[in-house]
């Protein structure tokens, strides 16, 4: 089955973010994403040593990680993975689609967060990253993910200030909702401090957690966990979903 929108999307054109990766690593600051990735791999395979993060942007969360396991970072955009050697030359980070890329190597834990697998719209490319999280996977590894399970329903605009290196900029956002291809898209506009405008959308495919369920255990994968990232259950639109590889 193949979802009706196959193009590759061209994420570092259309996410303002992935343009300009100083900013990016600003407006991310406050992201709690690597200490709810090392919870949960505390909570369900605590001798972990090794890891893989396939969509890590700037390095900003495997910095963090990095300080528990020895990491390999992977990203597709040049330019984060730029960024990232200049930023943070101390870690292991490569130039790689997750689609395709085999780093030759199996880790004990297999991560990807930050909504990196939402950025994959069509369904046979789906699995292949999930062939992609299993060919770097021991047997029992932990797998961890991040990534939309529901629509944003709030269709409003809504404005917040947001601080960014040349100080605190304004962004007004909305969403729409495509039924039929599972596409939320999130429209941006900023106005920075110096007067400047730009305008952005980012395109997220939802996955819903029966979904996941089923691209999980296709690769190899039972699922353990799927919660909000705030211990109350599955309500919010973004999880953390647990699997773990069955061991052959």
């Amino acid at each position: 089955m193949t979802s009706p929108d196959t193009e590759a999307e061209p994420v570092e054109a259309t996410n303002l973010l992935y343009r300009d990766p100083a900013l990016y690593d600003a407006v991310q600051s406050d992201s709690t994403g690597a200490e709810m990735c090392q919870t949960l791999i505390e909570r369900h395979r605590p001798d972990a040593r090794t890891l893989v993060d396939f969509g890590c942007g700037t390095g900003r969360d495997l910095e963090i990680l990095a300080q528990r396991f020895e990491c390999v970072g992977v990203d597709l955009q040049p330019g984060m993975v730029d960024y990232a050697h200049q930023a943070r030359p101390w870690l292991d980070i490569r130039t790689g689609d997750m689609r395709t890329v085999r780093l030759g190597t199996r880790m004990d834990v297999v991560t990807c967060v930050g909504n990196s697998l939402a950025y994959v719209h069509d369904n046979e490319e789906i699995g292949r990253v999930f062939a992609t999280f299993a060919a770097h996977a021991r047997p029992g590894a932990l797998l961890v993910l991040c990534s939309p399970v529901a629509p944003i329903a709030r269709t409003e605009p809504t404005t917040a200030t947001v601080d960014t290196p040349t100080g605190p900029a304004t962004v007004t956002v909305c969403h729409t909702w495509d039924l039929r291809t599972q596409i939320n898209t999130t429209h941006r506009h900023w106005v920075f401090p110096s007067g400047d405008e730009a305008r952005d959308e980012i395109r997220r495919r939802v996955l819903f957690p029966r979904e996941l369920e089923r691209y999980a255990e296709s690769a190899g994968f039972e699922v353990l966990d799927m919660n909000d990232g705030t211990e109350t259950g599955l309500t919010g639109p973004t999880a953390y979903t647990v699997a773990r590889e069955k061991a052959t």
